[in-house]
């Protein structure tokens, strides 16, 4: 059974009698892995690299982990991928030539050597993941200024903005104004202010309380003030019965309690 170490040696032990799977399964554990960045694998193609290209730096990536080896040969490659050595000595030449990958020297402790350097790939892959980052900022951005657009031309999600910022005393954030939408959207308005009044009363004034009112009276499909208030009526006069057989409980075992106790008192 053979591991490894830093530096890319061999730790090898004597084969013992057992399960073969067990034996591959220990291989596979001790053999390690590489890590590979999933922006990396989503913009590759981006950086103009083809899919034998990704395959070599992942060869790459693994020989120099696993082995040590710093700079690896088209030849070394055709040990491990399925295409024929020119064509990935062609691939090779390619990456160097697009400054994907370059070739810098090292110094291994002992002597300088040369490695391939992956630094020209990580630089390449920051300013895509940059230019990404930027379009997708500027989209979100460009959705927020419809929804606030069309929501400055809804009525009655100007009169719960209002509502909300009075009670609050301040001017919402953009995050609190989406989640008044949100709510206008999917409550009728005359529960948003409900919720809201509620709070105000017992001096809960945050987005939070009045989310867990309103996802209650959502989950028990109430959707007008009179069905509401029927639904606090049921969950008092319930509340009141479960109170009420708890006390009555209570009372039975005390009772019973002394009548076992006088029952000690009379045999003894």
């Amino acid at each position: 059974m053979a591991g490894r170490l830093n530096g890319g040696k061999r730790l090898v032990k004597e084969y013992r009698e057992g399960n073969i799977v067990s034996v591959f399964g220990t291989d596979l554990v001790l053999s390690g892995g590489i890590f590979v960045p999933n922006l990396l694998l989503r913009f590759y193609k981006k950086l103009g690299i083809s899919d034998l290209g990704m395959m070599i730096i992942l060869q790459i990536f693994r020989l120099r982990a696993e082995e040590g080896r710093l700079l690896v040969t088209a030849a070394e490659l055709a040990e491990y991928l399925t295409a024929e050595e020119a064509v990935l000595s062609r691939e090779l030449d390619e990456l160097l030539s697009k400054k994907i990958l370059a070739v810098s020297e090292y110094y291994d402790g002992e002597k300088v050597v040369e490695g391939y350097d992956f630094q020209p790939l990580f630089e390449r892959l920051s300013e895509v993941w940059a230019c990404a980052k930027v379009a997708e900022i500027q989209e979100l951005q460009a959705l927020l200024r419809g929804q606030q657009e069309a929501a400055s031309t809804d009525v009655v999600f100007s009169e719960l903005y209002q509502a909300f910022e009075k009670e609050f005393g301040r001017p919402l954030s953009p995050i609190e104004a989406e989640q008044v939408l949100k709510w206008r959207q999917e409550m009728p308005p005359a529960l948003v202010l409900e919720a809201l009044r509620r709070a105000v009363l017992l001096g809960k004034r945050n987005f939070k309380y009045i989310g867990t009112i309103l996802l209650e009276w959502q989950k028990n499909n109430l959707r007008t003030l009179a069905e509401v208030e029927e639904y606090d009526r049921s969950f008092e006069t319930g509340r009141r019965r479960k109170r009420k057989a708890a006390i009555s409980a209570k009372e039975k075992e005390e009772k019973e309690k002394k009548k076992a106790l006088i029952k000690t008192l009379y045999l003894s």
